[in-house]
Protein backbone atom coordinates (compact mmCIF):
# COMPACT_ATOMS: atom_id res chain seq x y z
CA UNK A 1 0.00 0.00 0.00
CA UNK A 2 1.21 3.26 -1.05
CA UNK A 3 2.19 5.48 2.24
CA UNK A 4 -0.49 8.46 1.03
CA UNK A 5 -3.14 5.88 0.98
CA UNK A 6 -2.18 4.66 5.01
CA UNK A 7 -1.51 8.26 5.89
CA UNK A 8 -5.46 9.26 4.35
CA UNK A 9 -7.01 5.83 6.03
CA UNK A 10 -5.18 6.95 9.42
CA UNK A 11 -6.85 10.60 9.31
CA UNK A 12 -10.08 9.55 8.71
CA UNK A 13 -9.68 6.98 11.37
CA UNK A 14 -8.67 9.20 13.89
CA UNK A 15 -11.14 12.17 12.82
CA UNK A 16 -14.37 9.61 13.26
CA UNK A 17 -12.81 8.99 16.44
CA UNK A 18 -12.85 12.02 17.66
CA UNK A 19 -15.88 12.82 16.12
CA UNK A 20 -18.06 9.78 17.72
CA UNK A 21 -16.51 10.93 21.28
CA UNK A 22 -17.50 14.23 20.67
CA UNK A 23 -21.25 13.90 19.82
CA UNK A 24 -20.95 11.41 22.20
CA UNK A 25 -20.11 13.76 25.18
CA UNK A 26 -22.32 16.31 23.90
CA UNK A 27 -25.79 14.27 23.75
CA UNK A 28 -25.00 12.88 27.12
CA UNK A 29 -24.23 16.91 28.03
CA UNK A 30 -27.79 17.78 26.59
CA UNK A 31 -29.23 15.23 28.56
CA UNK A 32 -27.58 15.69 31.59
CA UNK A 33 -28.47 19.30 31.97
CA UNK A 34 -32.36 18.54 30.84
CA UNK A 35 -32.47 16.22 33.62
CA UNK A 36 -30.75 18.68 36.44
CA UNK A 37 -33.06 21.84 35.23
CA UNK A 38 -36.13 19.15 35.49
CA UNK A 39 -35.34 17.86 38.88
CA UNK A 40 -33.98 21.63 40.33
CA UNK A 41 -37.39 23.38 38.79
CA UNK A 42 -39.44 20.04 40.36
CA UNK A 43 -37.24 20.77 44.08
CA UNK A 44 -37.87 24.73 43.97
CA UNK A 45 -41.59 24.36 43.39
CA UNK A 46 -42.17 21.83 46.14
CA UNK A 47 -39.91 23.73 48.99
CA UNK A 48 -41.60 27.00 48.00
CA UNK A 49 -38.04 28.67 49.21
CA UNK A 50 -34.93 30.57 48.14
CA UNK A 51 -32.88 29.09 50.89
CA UNK A 52 -30.72 25.93 49.36
CA UNK A 53 -30.43 23.73 52.57
CA UNK A 54 -29.23 19.87 53.01
CA UNK A 55 -32.81 19.35 52.20
CA UNK A 56 -32.96 21.09 48.97
CA UNK A 57 -29.97 18.75 47.85
CA UNK A 58 -31.42 16.03 49.21
CA UNK A 59 -34.46 16.60 47.09
CA UNK A 60 -32.98 17.30 44.06
CA UNK A 61 -30.69 14.52 44.10
CA UNK A 62 -33.91 12.25 44.46
CA UNK A 63 -35.34 14.00 41.44
CA UNK A 64 -32.78 13.30 39.09
CA UNK A 65 -33.96 10.45 36.52
CA UNK A 66 -29.89 9.73 36.09
CA UNK A 67 -29.01 7.47 39.00
CA UNK A 68 -25.28 8.36 38.33
CA UNK A 69 -25.73 12.02 38.72
CA UNK A 70 -26.85 11.69 42.46
CA UNK A 71 -24.25 13.19 44.68
CA UNK A 72 -22.34 14.09 41.50
CA UNK A 73 -24.48 17.16 40.72
CA UNK A 74 -24.51 20.21 42.68
CA UNK A 75 -26.35 23.23 43.09
CA UNK A 76 -25.12 26.91 43.00
CA UNK A 77 -26.80 30.38 43.85
CA UNK A 78 -26.37 33.39 41.79
CA UNK A 79 -25.98 36.66 43.78
CA UNK A 80 -25.05 38.96 41.27
CA UNK A 81 -28.81 40.05 40.62
CA UNK A 82 -31.64 41.14 42.31
CA UNK A 83 -33.98 37.83 42.29
CA UNK A 84 -32.75 34.45 42.96
CA UNK A 85 -30.91 32.10 40.99
CA UNK A 86 -30.24 28.58 41.34
CA UNK A 87 -27.93 26.65 38.87
CA UNK A 88 -27.45 22.96 38.82
CA UNK A 89 -24.35 21.96 37.58
CA UNK A 90 -21.72 18.96 37.20
CA UNK A 91 -18.32 18.05 36.29
CA UNK A 92 -17.23 17.74 32.52
CA UNK A 93 -15.49 14.94 34.24
CA UNK A 94 -18.66 13.39 34.90
CA UNK A 95 -20.38 13.97 32.01
CA UNK A 96 -17.65 12.07 30.46
CA UNK A 97 -17.87 9.05 32.49
CA UNK A 98 -21.72 8.55 31.45
CA UNK A 99 -21.22 9.50 27.77
CA UNK A 100 -21.26 5.95 26.21
CA UNK A 101 -17.76 6.11 24.52
CA UNK A 102 -17.54 2.79 23.33
CA UNK A 103 -18.28 3.20 19.73
CA UNK A 104 -15.45 5.91 20.04
CA UNK A 105 -13.11 3.45 22.16
CA UNK A 106 -13.46 0.85 19.10
CA UNK A 107 -12.59 3.22 16.14
CA UNK A 108 -9.20 4.19 18.30
CA UNK A 109 -8.57 0.76 18.98
CA UNK A 110 -8.86 0.11 15.16
CA UNK A 111 -6.49 3.35 14.30
CA UNK A 112 -3.70 1.96 16.98
CA UNK A 113 -4.00 -1.67 15.18
CA UNK A 114 -4.05 0.61 11.59
CA UNK A 115 -1.22 1.94 12.88
CA UNK A 116 0.75 -1.25 13.87
CA UNK A 117 -0.26 -2.81 10.29
CA UNK A 118 0.81 -0.06 8.92
CA UNK A 119 4.34 0.03 10.42
CA UNK A 120 5.23 -3.93 10.34
CA UNK A 121 4.27 -3.53 6.50
CA UNK A 122 6.64 -0.38 5.77
CA UNK A 123 9.44 -0.95 3.26
CA UNK A 124 12.65 -2.65 4.97
CA UNK A 125 15.81 -2.13 3.77
CA UNK A 126 18.18 -4.76 3.01
CA UNK A 127 21.32 -4.61 4.33
CA UNK A 128 23.94 -3.59 2.03
CA UNK A 129 26.12 -6.50 2.73
CA UNK A 130 23.46 -9.33 1.38
CA UNK A 131 22.27 -7.60 -1.67
CA UNK A 132 23.52 -9.53 -4.48
CA UNK A 133 24.19 -7.74 -7.92
CA UNK A 134 26.28 -5.47 -9.59
CA UNK A 135 28.45 -3.04 -7.79
CA UNK A 136 30.15 -0.04 -8.18
CA UNK A 137 30.94 3.19 -6.28
CA UNK A 138 28.85 2.11 -3.17
CA UNK A 139 25.93 1.65 -5.51
CA UNK A 140 24.72 -1.94 -6.22
CA UNK A 141 22.42 -2.77 -8.91
CA UNK A 142 20.02 -5.88 -7.65
CA UNK A 143 19.03 -7.97 -11.53
CA UNK A 144 16.82 -9.97 -9.41
CA UNK A 145 14.56 -6.89 -7.86
CA UNK A 146 15.53 -4.58 -10.98
CA UNK A 147 16.63 -1.97 -8.40
CA UNK A 148 19.37 0.33 -7.20
CA UNK A 149 20.29 0.54 -3.66
CA UNK A 150 22.80 2.83 -1.68
CA UNK A 151 25.71 1.15 0.54
CA UNK A 152 23.12 1.38 3.58
CA UNK A 153 20.53 -1.07 1.65
CA UNK A 154 17.98 1.48 0.81
CA UNK A 155 16.22 1.69 -2.51
CA UNK A 156 17.72 4.89 -4.63
CA UNK A 157 14.21 6.21 -6.29
CA UNK A 158 15.21 6.92 -9.88
CA UNK A 159 12.66 8.08 -12.85
CA UNK A 160 12.01 5.22 -15.28
CA UNK A 161 14.51 7.54 -17.42
CA UNK A 162 17.43 7.43 -15.08
CA UNK A 163 16.73 3.95 -14.73
CA UNK A 164 16.99 3.08 -17.74
CA UNK A 165 20.44 4.91 -18.60
CA UNK A 166 22.04 3.70 -15.02
CA UNK A 167 21.64 -0.13 -15.96
CA UNK A 168 23.35 1.02 -19.15
CA UNK A 169 25.96 2.94 -17.39
CA UNK A 170 26.14 -0.55 -15.23
CA UNK A 171 25.83 -3.20 -17.91
CA UNK A 172 29.07 -0.89 -19.99
CA UNK A 173 32.24 -2.55 -19.27
CA UNK A 174 33.82 0.43 -19.26
CA UNK A 175 30.87 2.27 -17.42
CA UNK A 176 30.88 4.87 -20.75
CA UNK A 177 28.36 5.62 -22.83
CA UNK A 178 28.28 7.61 -26.09
CA UNK A 179 26.04 10.38 -26.45
CA UNK A 180 24.46 8.59 -30.04
CA UNK A 181 24.34 5.16 -27.83
CA UNK A 182 22.12 6.83 -25.17
CA UNK A 183 19.88 8.80 -27.64
CA UNK A 184 19.35 5.57 -29.63
CA UNK A 185 18.45 3.29 -26.86
CA UNK A 186 16.32 6.16 -25.03
CA UNK A 187 14.96 7.80 -27.67
CA UNK A 188 14.35 6.05 -31.08
CA UNK A 189 12.32 8.09 -33.07
CA UNK A 190 13.42 11.26 -32.08
CA UNK A 191 15.77 13.32 -34.55
CA UNK A 192 17.87 15.46 -32.14
CA UNK A 193 17.51 14.42 -28.41
CA UNK A 194 20.44 16.33 -27.26
CA UNK A 195 18.76 18.98 -25.25
CA UNK A 196 16.71 15.97 -23.26
CA UNK A 197 19.55 13.85 -22.72
CA UNK A 198 21.28 17.15 -21.59
CA UNK A 199 17.98 17.53 -18.99
CA UNK A 200 17.98 14.02 -18.16
CA UNK A 201 22.01 13.75 -17.61
CA UNK A 202 21.87 17.22 -15.30
CA UNK A 203 18.61 15.66 -12.96
CA UNK A 204 20.77 12.49 -12.90
CA UNK A 205 23.90 13.92 -11.51
CA UNK A 206 22.54 14.92 -7.79
CA UNK A 207 20.61 11.89 -7.13
CA UNK A 208 23.35 9.48 -8.25
CA UNK A 209 25.77 11.65 -5.72
CA UNK A 210 23.80 11.95 -2.82
CA UNK A 211 23.58 7.99 -2.65
CA UNK A 212 26.80 6.92 -3.97
CA UNK A 213 30.65 7.55 -4.65
CA UNK A 214 30.15 8.02 -8.07
CA UNK A 215 29.58 11.02 -10.38
CA UNK A 216 29.03 11.46 -14.28
CA UNK A 217 31.40 13.02 -16.05
CA UNK A 218 31.11 14.43 -19.58
CA UNK A 219 33.66 14.22 -22.50
CA UNK A 220 32.92 16.85 -24.89
CA UNK A 221 29.34 16.02 -24.75
CA UNK A 222 29.93 13.59 -26.64
CA UNK A 223 30.13 10.86 -24.34
CA UNK A 224 29.26 10.31 -20.88
CA UNK A 225 31.41 7.99 -17.97
CA UNK A 226 30.29 6.87 -14.28
CA UNK A 227 33.20 7.24 -12.44
CA UNK A 228 34.25 7.11 -9.03
CA UNK A 229 34.95 10.45 -6.84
Amino acid sequence: MKQQYAVIVLFALIVASSLTSLGSYRSTSQRVSEDMNRALAITMLEQQSDVISQDTIRTFNSHLQIAELRGKATLAVDTRGRQFKAYAQCSEATIFSLSDQRPAALLWMLTGLWVMFVWYRRPKPEPALMLAGTKYGGLTFSESKGKFYAADGNEVQLTPMQHQLMEMFFHSPSHCLSKVEICDALWPKKPDASDTLYTLIRRLKPVIEQHSNLKIESDRSKAYRLTIK
